[in-house]
């Protein structure tokens, strides 16, 4: 428990955090991937360079300090992080790299005129308070999924028993235990960790599953990115027979049960967690709309599927809408940005319904202001990021 005196410590050092955080984490990040190489595999690189990892990770630190007496007032933000840190197999003994790399960086930046001796026992405190909660509640959902029907803990390898190429850019991956046992079932918009050795270097990574789990596999929907170090190794390398490491399913964004109607709105790669909620939702009676935006049909995956479920189901209505015409692919419903009256004449008449919404950060942005503006209600409109979290302003 924090005495009162370091919570009023921590919480006066919000300005500071307000105005230098991101180059404070920015140093820790630099600092701790240098000198510590066992975390290495932990970070995505890709991150690191744009900025993205440093910029969620100083908004997460500047939230806890100005929520440190109310840390329910954190939201699901701990949730996000519990969910990622158990995908990639975060453990206990990681956090006194970090907690020891963070002090330090605070200590670099700040310089000893703001980072006295007892601006640094605060932040220690507070660390350990955060790192204590963290670890509680991992462990306990580590044992969850370990003591599951057909879960485990830790790598468990897997075969690639299928792949199929869905589009220009998105190749499925079908994984199938190698002893051949149960799998721990994934609840509809969870993602999957992953283990890789590349040129002698471990990589992990996460990837929603673009489908139930119910047949005994897990499939992954990777979109090949320029540049990708693990997309383009997915596609040109991960061939039917190789073995990979798994972890088990994680993530909170999922599915609520509702007899609201649902409507997924997907942009890009981002339909990959929307069908398998939308496998979920057809089983029950509550009408659904799926709406995906591509960039045009030859990038556009899953068409053919949804298609052939809105014919055999007529509570789904799906709708596509294209950012140009390429002249080749079957025509979209619209062609250019999705626009708020496009989305207003996609929508169901009600307005009290469940939205879930993934795709690139400018999308969802967009497609939260057009929710908001046409009356859905904020609380039932959800999103995940696929990167490390950020706001949608």
């Amino acid at each position: 428990m924090l005495s009162a005196q370091d919570r009023a410590i921590v919480k006066s050092t919000v300005p500071l955090l307000e105005s230098g955080g991101e180059a404070l984490i920015t140093h820790f990040y630099r600092m701790m991937l240098s000198e510590y190489p066992e975390v290495r595999p932990l970070f995505n690189q890709a991150h690191q360079a744009s900025g993205d990892q440093p910029r969620a990770l100083a908004n997460g630190v500047l939230m806890y300090a100005r929520h440190i007496d109310q840390l329910d007032q954190l939201g699901d933000l701990v949730a996000k992080i519990i969910n990622k840190h158990v995908a990639l197999q975060i453990l206990p003994e990681h956090y006194p790299i970090v907690g020891a790399c963070l002090l330090r960086a605070i200590s670099e930046v700040l310089g000893s005129e703001i980072a006295t001796p007892e601006v640094m026992s605060a932040w220690g405190a507070a660390y350990g308070q955060l790192a204590d909660i963290l670890i509680g509640a991992e462990a306990a959902i580590y044992a969850e999924k370990a003591q599951a029907p057909g879960g485990w803990r830790g790598a468990r390898a897997f075969t690639v028993v299928k792949r199929v190429e869905e589009s220009a850019e998105i190749t499925s991956f079908y994984f199938a235990p190698v002893d051949n046992g149960a799998i721990l079932a994934a609840a509809p918009g969870q993602y999957i960790g992953m283990k890789l050795v590349l040129d002698g270097e471990e990589v992990r990574r996460n990837y929603s599953l673009s489908a139930l789990s119910d047949a005994g596999q897990y499939r992954i929907s990777v979109k090949r990115e320029a540049g990708g170090r693990v997309s383009n190794y997915l596609h040109d390398q991960l061939q039917v027979g190789a073995t990979i490491d798994l972890f088990p399913p994680s993530g909170e964004f999922t599915l609520a049960a509702s007899d609201k109607p649902l409507v997924l709105i997907s942009g890009g790669v981002g339909i990959t967690p929307t069908l398998p909620m939308l496998e979920a939702a057809l089983a029950t009676e509550r009408p659904v709309h799926f709406i995906h935006c591509a960039r045009n049909g030859g990038v556009h995956a899953f068409r053919d599927w949804v298609d052939a479920l809105a014919a055999k189901h007529p509570q789904l209505k799906r709708f596509y809408c294209y950012a140009e015409d390429d002249g080749v692919s079957p025509a979209a419903d619209t062609v250019g940005l999705l626009s708020q009256e496009q989305l207003a004449a996609w929508l169901p008449e009600q307005r009290d319904l469940d939205a879930y919404f993934l795709g690139p950060k400018g999308f969802m942005a967009v497609i939260k202001r057009h929710l908001k503006a046409l009356g859905v209600p904020e609380k039932q409109s959800r999103y995940e990021f696929f990167g490390p979290a950020a706001a949608l302003e």
